[in-house]
């Protein structure tokens, strides 16, 4: 949980992403890459870009022409476009609900059904993300809720290049993640040949959408792991604010940023990017991180800022300032104690203590119940973004691994890293450089 912002976060929206989305309740609110149905049907007749998705979209959240259309507010028509330079749902601001899902394919499944399973999904996530309904068997279960700034993302895992015969074309920046001490993996609820991330601002929509992903499997793949997890919703707060974890931190202060000049290198595989068909692509590694917040609740106020090295009010450093002020590692208190402690997590994942290693951290909490001593199965559904995973995340846990103060009151229980090719291309679906290469 390095000390980094999440996108849709204030500092983000000063300079909202190609494909950022709104926390604000107003339509006219909406970044760039985010339209509202009337931008989109305002646009569509000067670019031609949006008039099927806006159609589509009018025509799934109205009822049978005998009746009259379900009105949505805007954050019911808030729609991210499915074609791009990148998938969506990596800049895109922060959705209320999400879904991670992995899937194996299916004995007997190679290339082939590989190949005809992401045109289906791609297909789906298209339709789905603009509002339309599914192509076949649509359940209604999202009929009336318009797109809510729906995201599909697709990614694939290391084994998935084997079973495919494409073990040539798997990147190097694929192979698996190294051991950490602070790992506790259940194998089951780890890696996979193909990952799924669903998210939303609205949970039929997100459920709708995991349920279409699945029926469109078939028998070609199998659900080998799913996790649920949500954010604050938007317009809860009148001004975008950082989220806060379940921790009641607030979480991802140091995010890279779209306007830093660095942002897509860091992200991103350049366009010159070795193998070709990950070309503004991205690598993904996801974890389960459980909290212990039984333990965690324990410690006072103070004790909880020590761990995290910043207020837990406001964000801000304990050396001073507001939440993006710069944390001063140096300075000490009047009896020469550093003021951020030397094991203070946010301390500990600077980039700039890092060999400046960075990563875009895109997270969901979770909660699933009570176990049955009593404590609860809560935490975070960690997701990053980075060019390289060995740039990125491994510096960065490797340092956490020799003496970061939160691994006392936190587990990694699950990882996975997938590499999620760039967006398809108007026509095309997602993977296809991969798999007709």
């Amino acid at each position: 949980m390095a000390d980094q912002s999440t996108p849709g976060t204030s500092s983000a929206r000063e300079t909202p992403s190609p494909e950022a989305s709104p926390d604000a309740a107003s339509s006219n609110a909406s970044p760039k890459g985010v339209m509202s149905r009337r931008r989109l049907l305002g646009t569509a007749g000067a670019t031609g870009l949006a008039l099927g998705a806006a159609g589509a979209a009018v025509g799934y959240t109205a009822a049978p022409s005998a009746e009259k259309a379900t009105p949505l507010a805007s954050v019911g028509t808030d729609a991210v476009m499915f074609h791009g330079k990148h998938q969506p749902g990596i800049t895109t601001a922060l959705q209320a609900r999400g879904h991670l899902v992995a899937f194996d394919l299916a004995a007997g499944s190679g290339r082939r059904e590989a190949t005809a399973l992401l045109r289906r999904w791609s297909e789906t996530a298209r339709r789905l993300m603009s509002g339309e309904a599914a192509a076949h068997e649509d359940t209604d279960v999202a009929r009336d809720a318009g797109p809510s700034s729906l995201t599909v993302t697709f990614g694939f895992g290391h084994s998935f290049f084997a079973r495919t015969g494409l073990e040539k074309q798997r990147p190097v920046a694929l192979d698996p993640l190294p051991d950490f001490s602070s790992d506790h993996l259940d194998k089951a609820r780890s890696n996979g040949d193909l990952w799924v991330q669903i998210g939303a601002n609205d949970a039929l929509v997100a459920f709708h959408a995991l349920r279409a992903i699945q029926k469109d499997a078939g028998s070609a793949a199998r659900v080998r792991w799913q996790m649920n997890g949500f954010n604050r919703s938007p317009g809860a707060t009148a001004e975008p604010m950082t989220a806060r974890n379940l921790m009641g931190q607030i979480d991802g202060t140091r995010n890279p940023k779209p306007s830093e000049p660095d942002f897509d290198g860091r992200v991103f595989v350049p366009a010159s990017g070795d193998p070709e068909w990950m070309a503004n692509g991205s690598y993904a590694v996801v974890r389960r991180i459980r909290m212990l917040l039984d333990d965690w609740e324990k410690l006072s106020g103070k004790a909880q800022e020590d761990v995290i090295g910043r207020r837990k009010s406001t964000g801000a450093p304990l050396s001073g300032g507001t939440e993006t002020t710069a944390m001063d590692l140096d300075r000490t208190d009047a009896d020469g104690n550093l003021v951020v402690p030397i094991n203070a997590h946010a301390r500990i994942t600077r980039p700039d203590q890092n060999g400046g290693a960075a990563m875009l951290r895109r997270p969901f909490s979770f909660h699933d119940g009570i176990d049955a001593d009593g404590v609860p199965d809560a935490g975070l559904l960690f997701v990053c973004w980075q060019a390289d995973p060995v740039r990125g995340f491994v510096p960065v846990q490797r340092k956490l691994d020799r003496g970061d103060a939160l691994s006392t009151f936190i587990r990694h229980e699950s990882s996975g890293l997938f590499a999620v090719p760039g967006g398809a291309a108007e026509g095309e679906y997602v993977g296809q450089r991969l798999l007709e290469g």
